[in-house]
């Protein structure tokens, strides 16, 4: 089974990415002693919008299904989190309400992929649907804002966005500050391991066959369908996973996390990134997360604009994506290097060629 983290349809493999691996994940792990308890809550909330991106990259990398649809299920888990954990009385019972709000924004993926993929939806009309589903959500809970948009105790509060719900606990202890951050780490290791195993298993391979040609995939005797499905709900209940975190994080959610701006940030990320590579697509998803909060400090408009640069800039010079680019020069040169050295007589013939230009 572990043999799956290492298969083909991963960039980073062997002795050397895991120990590189290791040594970021240690470097994370002794961040909280060093850094101040603010430093460590925005951290926190960085790593939540990752496993958006991973849902995305799964989608759209691997599955060839464009989605402007991650706010949409966001949206769906987040306020399912609100409203369950408000109406479940909150404590402890926040973890059931965290799980049960993810499984709604899945069983919503599932219909509207259902009426999406068996209707014949694909390429660009795939990212219209979802793109528009995302819009009605936003401009509906948008208008709630009366008294008379609650489900139970809890309210809706139109563009105000629902409060009230109590953050993550277990028992009597508020999973905040050092102990979500390491709540986000453990979650991110499991996901990423997990989308690993899925992309390089029989089904992974299915999967990118459905992306580069489903007719013959079918032909082969595969209900692309199903497959398609299959990745569109369970990135679909990352994105929900975000929206649930990001909820109990704050205690907060509003439609204009919803909205169009915010509908198009996955899409920034995961392009710059590398939307075919599970690592590419985590290493440049947080790093852009990162920028855009430090720049949003200064200027918010700047740091929409330098999104908005950084697409067409991917879109114009690295359609494969810059961390991936850059990930695929390194690895190309690192095992140029390799091969020389286990071959003297190569590297001699190398040089000479040099010196004879």
């Amino acid at each position: 089974m572990f043999k799956l983290l290492d298969g083909p349809q991963t960039l980073g493999r062997g002795r050397t990415f895991w120990s590189c691996f290791l040594v970021v994940l240690a470097a994370a792990l002794v961040y909280p002693v060093f850094a101040d308890s603010y430093d460590v809550g925005n951290f926190s909330y960085f790593l939540i919008w990752i496993f958006m991106a991973l849902g995305l990259c799964l989608m759209w990398g691997y599955g060839g299904m464009l989605s402007f649809g991650q706010t949409f299920f966001f949206g769906i888990a987040g306020y399912a989190y609100g409203v369950l954990a408000i109406n479940m009385g909150g404590g402890s019972a926040t973890i059931a309400a965290l799980v049960l709000s993810v499984i709604v924004a899945m069983i919503a993926a599932g219909i509207l992929g259902y009426f999406m993929i068996w209707g014949g939806i694909n390429g660009i009309f795939f990212g219209i649907v979802t793109l528009s589903a995302t819009l009605v959500l936003a401009f509906f809970l948008g208008q709630t804002a009366g008294p008379e948009w609650h489900i139970g105790p809890a309210r809706l509060n139109g563009y105000n966005g629902m409060k009230g719900m109590d953050p993550l606990t277990v028992g009597d202890f508020d999973i905040e500050g050092s102990a979500l951050y390491y709540v986000m780490i453990a979650l991110i290791v499991v996901v990423y391991l997990a989308l690993r195993m899925l992309v390089n298993s029989r089904i992974g391979n299915v999967i990118v066959a459905t992306r580069e040609n489903p007719q013959r995939a079918e032909m082969l005797g595969y209900d692309v369908r199903r497959y398609q499905l299959l990745t569109f709900v369970i990135g679909s209940g990352l994105a929900g996973l975000s929206g649930a975190l990001y909820t109990s994080w704050g205690q907060f959610i509003t439609p204009s996390s919803i909205g169009l701006p915010a509908a198009a940030m996955p899409i920034v990320w995961v392009a710059f990134s590398g939307r075919s590579d599970l690592t590419a697509t985590l290493v440049g998803s947080f790093l852009l997360l990162f920028g855009f909060q430090t720049i949003t400090v200064y200027s918010q408009q700047a740091a929409l604009v330098l999104m908005g640069g950084l697409l067409l800039a991917t879109v114009m010079l690295a359609p494969q994506g810059f961390v991936l680019g850059i990930g695929k020069f390194i690895l190309d040169r690192w095992k140029g290097r390799s091969r020389r050295d286990a071959n003297p007589a190569l590297a001699d013939t190398g040089r000479l060629q040099s010196d004879e230009t």
